[in-house]
């Protein structure tokens, strides 16, 4: 009698490689589709700013920064933002040069909104899938947030 390969056996370099490409490319567009299905309100790069001034302020420069934009860019960003009245400007009490940028209660409120849409899409897309495969989302979630923290 010949024993069946294990369904949860290793998978060759070649075809890791190759699952890492997929899911990376199956993400991509994941990201993409839920990011657009809001763009109604603000742009996906102004909905981005604005995330990482939620927990705390903090300056052009180092939204440019973590946004990996230049500081032109994230200037016209900000400008916009302000103009929206999402985002409020103040002069830094630590040094005088700088300026602090804090979301308006208006902006928290659009960042919940878009949130509640983008969860409301893929929740459809979800309930349309069969049990077994909700439970494999359910699974491959935990790992792929493992996967992102590493």
């Amino acid at each position: 009698m010949s024993e069946q390969p294990s369904l949860y056996a290793a998978l060759r370099p070649a075809a890791v490689s190759s699952l890492a490409g997929e899911l990376r490319l199956a993400c991509m567009r994941i990201s993409r589709r839920v990011r657009y299905e809001s763009t109604d309100v603000i742009a996906p790069h102004q909905f981005s700013a604005m995330c990482r001034l939620e927990d705390a302020p903090g300056t052009p420069g180092e939204l440019a920064e973590i946004e990996r934009v230049s500081a032109p860019s994230m200037t016209r960003t900000v400008n916009r933002l302000v103009e929206l009245g999402y985002v409020e400007r103040a002069p830094d009490p630590k040094d005088k040069r700088q300026i602090i940028l804090t979301l308006t209660p208006q902006a928290r409120q659009v960042l919940k909104d878009i949130r509640r849409k983008r969860d409301a899409w893929m929740s459809v897309r979800v309930s349309h899938l069969d049990p077994e495969e909700q439970a494999i989302l359910q699974r491959a979630t935990a790992i792929l947030t493992r996967v992102a923290a590493e």
